[in-house]
């Protein structure tokens, strides 16, 4: 498939960083969307207590929708430096590669977060301008959905989360 005959959603591309934004609050990160078309990064997070909050992270988010998508999201070179993680949101919505029935397709969204120096190490250029990052060849585990959400937190030094004793 030719980039120009790319499918485009942009609805499900926003959605994604509103899906990456529901996480980290989720965990207690403050998370904040940067303006459109930012150069680099898509989010900031801080810490949710003001008087704690003394480093922001930026957060570039990508996305798949696909459920049979290759996992790969491009990456440009000069961005590397403009992030802190990057984390990709893989909606899972249905088949659109296979020859198999779209309905069968859906499954859970899953979220890679990783660490900039992760991304840069596995970066790929190529020719034409095109430069991916493929999440292939190391331990995804340490990184995928809530234990991925857990290395922003533990950056940020935000406690989980916790009832205090009366």
């Amino acid at each position: 498939m030719a980039y120009k005959d790319a499918l485009r959603l942009p609805v499900l591309a926003a959605g994604a960083e509103y899906i990456a934004m529901g996480y980290l609050m989720r965990r207690n990160v403050l998370a904040y969307k940067a303006p459109p078309n930012n150069e680099g990064y898509d989010l900031i997070c801080i810490h949710p207590d003001p008087r704690r909050a003394t480093r922001q992270i930026r957060i570039q988010v990508k996305t798949r929708y696909a459920t049979d998508s290759n996992r790969g999201v491009p990456v440009k070179g000069k961005t590397l430096n403009a992030f802190d993680y990057l984390m990709i949101v893989y909606q899972n919505i249905g088949f659109f590669y296979r020859k198999k029935h779209f309905g069968e397709g859906p499954k859970p969204v899953q979220i890679l977060t990783l660490p900039r120096a992760v991304v840069e190490q596995y970066h790929v250029r190529r020719g034409k301008g095109w430069e991916v990052f493929y999440p292939r060849g190391f331990d995804l585990e340490p990184f995928l959905d809530e234990t991925g959400i857990e290395l922003v937190a533990r950056d940020l030094k935000i406690a989980y989360p916790k009832r205090e004793s009366a």
